[in-house]
C-alpha cells in the first residue's frame, strides 16, 4: 500500500449517483431516492459526490442534505449544444444558470460535453453511430468552450471536459485535438478512464500527455469480455450499461496504480470519482461502492 502518492489534503475522492441511478436513463434505479443515494455515499466512505437527476434543484435544500452527511458537490454536470443551430444563446445561458448553482453549493467545478448529435442515448450501435463534426462545427464548439471556460475562470471555478462515449469528442485523438485547439486558461480535462479505453484510447497515456490540464477524474473500471462484446455485436450505450461493461476500480481490468501515479508524479490536485454506470439491479450499489472506495484506500493509502 502507497503511503506517499498523493498529498492528503490535495485530493477529494467522490463518487457518481450513476451506481444507483442514471441521467441518461431515468428508468434505471428509479425505485431508489435521492435520501438512500446520498447516505449510502456517505456510508461508503466518501467525501462528495456529483449531482444526479433526483437531487434537489434548490441549491439550499441541496447542500442542507449533503451537510447533514458530510458530503460536498463534486461536479455539477451541464451538457452544451454548441452545434446544433440555434442552441448556442440555450447553452450559454444554461451555463450561466449552473455556474450560480454552483457557487450556491461551494463546488468549484463544472464537467460538461458536448452532445450536439450524440448517440449515447438512441438505441443504436454507439461505436458504429458516433457523430464526427466537421471543420466548421469544430471551430464552433472550440469557441464556444473557450468562451464559457473563461466565465468560469472569471468566477474562480474550472470548466472541465469530459470525453463520452456516443459523442462528438470520443477517441484519443478528439481528446488531444480538443486540448491543443482550446484555451489552456480556461480549458481544462476531465478524465474518464472507461470512456477512454471504450473508444480506443489509453488512458495512462492520456494522463501523462495531459498532465497539465487534467483537473478532474473520473475514475471507471471496464470489464474488457463486455466491451468486446458490445463492440462486436453493435450494442447501444444502454444495453452495454445493463450487461455490465462499467464497474467500480479495482472490480474489471483497467491498470489504475500506474495512471494515478502518473497523476500524482505531476501533482494533480482535485477530485478522483469513481464512476461506475450499472444497474442497481445486478449490482448492489452501496457493496460496489465499498468496493470502489477500498481499492483506492489501498493503492493511494488514503
Amino acid at each position: 500500500m502507497s503511503t506517499t502518492m498523493f498529498e492528503p489534503q490535495a485530493v477529494h475522492f467522490g463518487i457518481t449517483p450513476t451506481c444507483w441511478t442514471n441521467d441518461d436513463f431515468p428508468l434505471v434505479g428509479d425505485e431508489i431516492s435521492f435520501e438512500q443515494c446520498v447516505s449510502e455515499i456517505a456510508l461508503a466512505g466518501y467525501v462528495g459526490c456529483s449531482v444526479g437527476h433526483k437531487f434537489p434543484t434548490d441549491p439550499g435544500e441541496l447542500k442542507t442534505a449533503l451537510d447533514l452527511r458530510g458530503l460536498r458537490v463534486s461536479e455539477p454536470w451541464h451538457s452544451t449544444y454548441f452545434t446544433v443551430q440555434g442552441m448556442e444563446q440555450q447553452t450559454v445561458d444554461g451555463f450561466k444558470e449552473r455556474i450560480a448553482f454552483l457557487k450556491a453549493v461551494g463546488a468549484t467545478d463544472i464537467g460538461l460535453a458536448e452532445l450536439g448529435r450524440a448517440v449515447h442515448q438512441q438505441p443504436v450501435g454507439v461505436l458504429a453511430n458516433k457523430p464526427v463534426l466537421d471543420e466548421v462545427s469544430w471551430k464552433k464548439m472550440v469557441n464556444g468552450l473557450n468562451t464559457l471556460g473563461e466565465m468560469a475562470h472569471d468566477q474562480d471555478m474550472r470548466l472541465c471536459y469530459h470525453h463520452h462515449m456516443g459523442s462528438v469528442v470520443q477517441t484519443q485523438d478528439e481528446v488531444d485535438r480538443l486540448m491543443a485547439d482550446t484555451d489552456p486558461r480556461f480549458v481544462h480535462l476531465l478524465l474518464d478512464t472507461g470512456h477512454l479505453l471504450w473508444g480506443g484510447g489509453d488512458p495512462l497515456k492520456a494522463a501523462r500527455d495531459h498532465a497539465d490540464r487534467i483537473c478532474h477524474v473520473h475514475l471507471k473500471d471496464i470489464r474488457t469480455d463486455v466491451m468486446q462484446r458490445s463492440i462486436a455485436e453493435g450494442w447501444s450505450f444502454l444495453d452495454s450499461v445493463k450487461a455490465g461493461v462499467f464497474t467500480v476500480p479495482g472490480d474489471g481490468d483497467i491498470d489504475f496504480p500506474p495512471i494515478l501515479q502518473a497523476l500524482a508524479d505531476n501533482d494533480f490536485a482535485g477530485w478522483l470519482v469513481v464512476e461506475a454506470e450499472q444497474d442497481p439491479a445486478k449490482a448492489h450499489p452501496l457493496t460496489y461502492a465499498k468496493k470502489g472506495r477500498e481499492y483506492l484506500r489501498e493503492v493511494t493509502g488514503l
